[in-house]
This record gives C-alpha cells, sequence and structure tokens, in this order.
C-alpha cells in the first residue's frame, strides 16, 4: 500500500495518509515524554516494543470481542489502522492505587480495589489534559450519552481480558489510559496503544516497575523494563 504525507505527529507517534482514505499507517517513535511534554527523553528501542505489544493486545482484544482500528503490522515500527476520528476522552482505569490516585487521594500505592475505577480526562494539551466527568462532557459535546455509556463498557471489558492475560504472565495491571475513535460510520473502536507507555505493570511478586514510570520517576533500567514487557507478553 502507498503511504503518502505525514497526518500529524504526537509525542510517540507519527500518522500517514495512505492511497485508501479509510486507513492510515502509524510510525512508532523512540521519543519519550512525561508530565504533559515538561520531561522529553528518549528510551531506545521503545517504539518498536510499542507497536508490536499494541498490536498483539489489539487482536487478542478483537478475539474477546471489543472493536479496534487494527489492520496490519507492517514491520517492527509501522502498522496500519483505520483512520478515526478521536474522541476528545482519555479513559483511565484503575485497579490498583498509584501515581495521581495516590496522590491526590492521599494514600498509599499498592492498594488493590474491590472494583476497577474509571475517570475521564478532557485530551486537551494547552490545559494540561483536566480531570472531567460525564456531565461536562455531555455539556462541551465531546460526546454522546450512547457514545459514552459504549465507551465505558468496552473500557471495563478491555480491564477484564488484560487483567486475565497479564496475570498468566506474572504482571499486575494496576493502571492503563485508553483513547477510543469514531470511524467514518460513527462506529466507536478502541484506538491509540496498549503498552508500558500506557499502562502501569508492576511484577506480581516483586511489584517492580516495568513501565514508564522508570522514566518518570529517574528510577533507571527504562530500556530493560520495557524488553522485560515484551519477553513476559511473547515468551521470548
Amino acid at each position: 500500500m502507498e503511504i503518502k504525507e505525514m497526518l500529524y505527529e504526537g509525542k510517540a507517534k507519527q500518522v500517514f495518509a495512505t492511497e485508501d482514505p479509510e486507513i492510515v499507517m502509524v510510525h512508532y517513535k523512540d521519543d519519550a515524554t512525561a508530565f504533559n511534554g515538561l520531561k522529553k527523553g528518549t528510551i531506545t528501542g521503545k517504539g518498536v516494543i510499542n507497536n508490536q505489544v499494541t498490536n498483539f493486545m489489539m487482536q487478542k482484544l478483537e478475539q474477546a470481542g471489543v472493536p479496534t482500528h487494527f489492520v496490519q503490522e507492517l514491520n517492527e515500527r509501522d502498522t496500519l489502522v483505520k483512520k478515526v476520528q478521536i474522541v476528545p476522552l482519555e479513559v483511565i482505569i484503575r485497579n490498583i492505587s498509584a501515581g495521581s490516585f495516590a496522590k491526590r487521594f492521599g494514600v498509599e500505592e499498592g492498594i488493590v480495589f474491590e472494583n476497577p475505577t474509571i475517570e475521564y480526562s478532557y485530551k486537551n494539551d494547552d490545559l494540561g489534559d483536566p480531570m472531567i466527568n460525564t456531565a461536562q462532557a455531555l455539556a462541551l459535546k465531546l460526546a454522546t450519552p450512547a457514545e459514552i455509556e459504549t465507551i465505558r463498557t468496552m473500557a471495563f471489558k478491555v480491564n477484564e481480558v488484560m487483567k486475565t492475560f497479564f496475570a498468566e504472565v506474572g504482571v499486575d495491571l494496576v493502571d492503563f489510559k485508553l483513547e477510543f475513535g469514531r470511524l467514518s460510520d460513527g462506529t466507536i473502536v478502541l484506538a491509540d496503544e496498549i503498552s508500558p507507555d500506557t499502562c502501569r505493570f508492576w511484577d506480581s511478586k516483586t511489584h517492580e516497575k516495568l513501565d514508564k514510570d522508570r522514566f518518570r520517576r529517574d528510577l533507571g533500567g527504562v530500556e530493560d523494563a520495557y524488553v522485560e514487557m515484551r519477553r513476559r507478553i511473547f515468551g521470548a
């Protein structure tokens, strides 16, 4: 498939048009950012791992009945996906207290919730992606009531599938961020990525962090953590 002009460049990915107006190509970079872009760096090999992990998880979720934008992995860094209009709501599911949740509510990290929590943030870099509730999202016409309910249902389904899978490879799925998009016919599908950039992964026994928190918190061993997550997922 012919790859055409770049449509968009974000913190971690580039998106290119193709000869098919309904399909775009995503290129994964090694660039790393944290704290809404205030901290910047490079995680060598991150783009390859995030591309492969994302595509693996998207296909697993498709098999479980969650529609996604995934089409075809082209190579280590490039993947074809369905073109979507991103719903400007970041969806955060939490199974264990960590990060901003622990800080915001003054609790320690590592509290296992009886039921997962869900929260939304308004996807807007200029505003720092502020937290937003359903009523506010409706007031701003970011999504319809039906779309928000679909997104909520799909997000919890994603959590069920991923928690089970990662438990089998010795990893606790602490929390994660999802993004959803509309296809040209309005259908809501899971989009963006699922990777150590967007999820908190802890080793089930040692609680060692195996995700971008190692970059955020200057813990060292960042590349090793990403490689270890790929090893856990693919078994090699």
